[in-house]
């Protein structure tokens, strides 16, 4: 009995846990939680003190997780995720606003499908969408600017994603296969860790290269591929007709996987959000791998 009381772990341990992980920054954290900062404390320390494990590191930018932390956090999403949806089965008719970012490079399809199964399900809902340039989601959660977002995760972060697929070099369908350098690249803003992802490769490969177009949106970066200016990196899925995607059989560096996973603030309706996400989920689930 003292060893399932010893890892007996409340809902909201794991939500002070998640808020904290979101905003990096305990006082963010228990503002959005509506706690004392000194609660969420004590609430991470009982937490850590149940598992064994430390899972925060303070340094001079925030709050950082630990190895056992990057562990802890998609398990302990989806734990909150399947709580909500199970205390959604029983309540009321939704009713309210929420704001959603949708990146723009999986075109109005994508979003289409998702807001069809939302609205289907919660015709009383008021939904705002930005579509645009994901790197910029994960601060507009954390300022409160958005409830929801989707974003690209980087290759390192912990986040249980909730569509995955190949990265590929997309050129147009008339391009030369094999890379001749100079290679001109067509990538996303300076923000996007995609851009570096690009340049690193194309260099640890000894390719030369010349960035000729930078763009916030997918459709700048697009335009460029299509129009056979450059060369871009993008998900499978994403491609335009009359593109073709490149890779290592070509004589082009290997990239990593996209990952996107599903970003919600603290401050956000708990009930809308959980709604939404399942309606993103389903809308992700549904597209072409």
């Amino acid at each position: 009995m003292q060893k399932i009381e010893r890892y007996a772990v409340s809902p909201d341990l794991l939500r002070a846990f998640v808020a904290v992980a979101q905003h990096r920054n305990l006082t963010r954290a228990a503002e959005g939680l509506g706690r004392t900062q000194s609660a969420v404390s004590v609430q991470l320390r009982r937490l850590e003190g149940r598992l064994g494990a430390r899972l925060f590191r303070r340094e001079a930018r925030g709050m950082t997780l630990t190895a056992d932390g990057l562990r802890l956090l998609p398990a302990a999403e989806r734990v909150l995720r399947d709580l909500e949806r199970i205390g959604a089965m029983f309540r009321t008719t939704l009713a309210g606003p929420i704001r959603v970012g949708i990146p723009d490079d999986y075109g109005t399809a994508m979003l289409q499908r998702i807001l069809r199964r939302f609205a289907d399900r919660h015709p009383e809902v008021e939904v705002t969408v930005r579509c645009g340039f994901s790197p910029t989601f994960p601060r507009a959660v954390r300022d409160g600017d958005l409830d929801l977002a989707v974003h690209a995760c980087a290759p390192d972060e912990a986040a249980e994603p909730v569509f995955e697929e190949a990265m590929v070099w997309a050129a147009a369908a008339d391009w030369p296969k094999a890379p001749a350098p100079p290679v001109p690249l067509a990538l996303f803003d300076r923000d996007c860790w995609w851009r570096d992802l690009a340049l690193a490769a194309l260099t640890d490969a000894g390719l030369a290269h010349n960035v000729v177009l930078t763009s916030e949106s997918a459709w700048g970066v697009k335009a460029a591929i299509s129009s056979g200016m450059a060369v871009g990196i993008l998900g499978l899925s994403t491609l335009e007709p009359g593109m073709q995607a490149l890779g290592p059989a070509d004589g082009w560096p290997a990239l990593p996987a996209s990952r996107l996973a599903v970003l919600r603030s603290p401050q956000a309706d708990g009930r809308i959000a959980a709604a939404m996400e399942a309606a993103i989920r389903d809308g992700f689930g549904a597209a072409p791998a």
